[in-house]
């Protein structure tokens, strides 16, 4: 399905679940005509549903069965590849949420994610299982606000939309619970949130867990958390498993399969093998420190970004921020932040940010490039676009 208005989505999305309708595969808005025709081609949907109707396609092949949704995402090569959600996976993720926040039968969810991503998806599923409406509107802080004050609904963000509903004087108390994910949230932000009413569950979850299955750093029901690592505490690989997990990954026609992240142990429990990194600490709750594969090498030494990122997150002259690492002759990457200052007369000096991070992480993890920008590039799903922070700034 492309270009569909979200409450259609929901609508065919309800009937999915229900075994009433054929399974989905969302093309996310924007999404260029020659991507669809590569997604079309290495996920072979039977047909194809736009604004204009409905149309056969040739090739289709099927799904395992009750998927319900097929979300694509890229491997390592970059090639398409599905990750095939089942009917009972999505609602047990939705059922152990909606548990979990005290979600209550008919209560309005307001959908301010992507319809075609697994995190606007989730919203919707979770309405369904508790019989309420989902409310689908565009992004915009102060909009946001005057609905959640009219309706009382829970909602899903990204940090990036918190911290603006925030600057915009937003009472977070309006919301019934503000599930927060997507990225990590620092801890100056949660604080902001709290005190300006905000009742903030941090999820942890991607598309093959049916969204968030950790909240505020504890597993759903079913759910489990496993981090390997060389003695209890020490950082290391994340591994997840639960009723909420994939059924499998669909690639295109004669592609070799990246490493399989899924793996059974001795007693038949599926997990998933993530690309991030973390630690529980002696009360089971995890601690998410980063993506494996996005660890900053830098002389060296190995930079976590998401650690320095929270830091310049709570200096007083930056608004936002993110820290990623780019080629460096010398140093091999060097660590960069990128920094939206909080007053645009007055940036902050790469001097003073250095300083900042020092004082709480080794003196190789503080930036070695400061880049000041208006604003920071937003990926649909509302988080910054690190392929597009990688590279230098347009003129740079």
């Amino acid at each position: 399905m492309r270009g569909l208005a979200p409450a259609q989505i929901n609508g065919l999305l309800a009937r999915a679940l229900n075994a009433d309708g054929p399974a989905l595969l969302p093309v996310p808005d924007g999404t260029p005509d020659a991507r669809v025709a590569d997604l079309l081609a290495s996920m072979r949907p039977s047909s194809l549903l736009t604004p204009a109707g409905l149309s056969d396609l040739s090739g289709g092949a099927p799904v395992r069965e009750d998927t319900a949704l097929v979300i694509a995402t890229s491997g390592s090569t970059g090639a398409p590849k599905g990750v095939e959600l089942s009917s009972s996976a999505l609602r047990s993720s939705a059922r152990a949420s909606v548990a979990r926040i005290g979600a209550g039968p008919g209560d309005t969810w307001l959908c301010v994610l992507p319809a075609a991503h697994v995190s606007g998806l989730q919203v919707m599923v979770r309405a369904l299982a508790t019989g309420g409406e989902t409310v689908h509107t565009p992004f915009d802080p102060v909009a946001v606000a005057a609905l959640a004050h009219r309706l009382r609904p829970h909602v899903s963000l990204v940090p990036t939309q918190l911290r603006r509903l925030l600057a915009a004087g937003a009472d977070l108390s309006a919301f019934g619970t503000i599930l927060l994910g997507g990225a990590a949230a620092e801890p100056a932000l949660l604080a902001a949130a709290r005190e300006a009413g905000g009742r903030v569950v941090t999820t942890y979850g991607m598309t093959e867990t049916s969204g968030g299955c950790v909240y505020d750093g504890l597993p759903l029901d079913g759910a489990r958390v496993r981090v390997e690592s060389d003695r209890p505490g020490s950082p290391g690989p994340i591994l997840l498993s639960g009723p909420m997990l994939l059924s499998g990954y669909r690639l295109p026609p004669g592609a070799s399969a990246d490493p399989d992240p899924l793996s059974s142990d001795p007693s038949g429990l599926r997990w998933l093998r993530t690309s991030d990194l973390g630690r529980l600490d002696p009360g089971g709750r995890l601690h998410v420190l980063g993506r494996a594969d996005g660890v900053i090498n830098t002389g060296g030494h190995k930079v976590v970004p998401e650690q320095v990122n929270s830091l310049l997150l709570e200096h007083p002259e930056v608004a936002d921020a993110a820290v990623v690492g780019r080629p460096d002759p010398e140093w091999g990457q060097s660590v960069t932040a990128v920094v939206v200052p909080a007053d645009p007369a007055a940036p902050p000096t790469l001097d003073r940010l250095r300083a900042w991070v020092r004082e709480r992480l080794p003196a190789y993890a503080a930036p070695q490039v400061l880049e000041v920008r208006e604003a920071l590039p937003l990926l649909a799903s509302g988080k910054p676009d690190l392929a597009a922070l990688r590279a230098p700034a347009p003129g740079g």
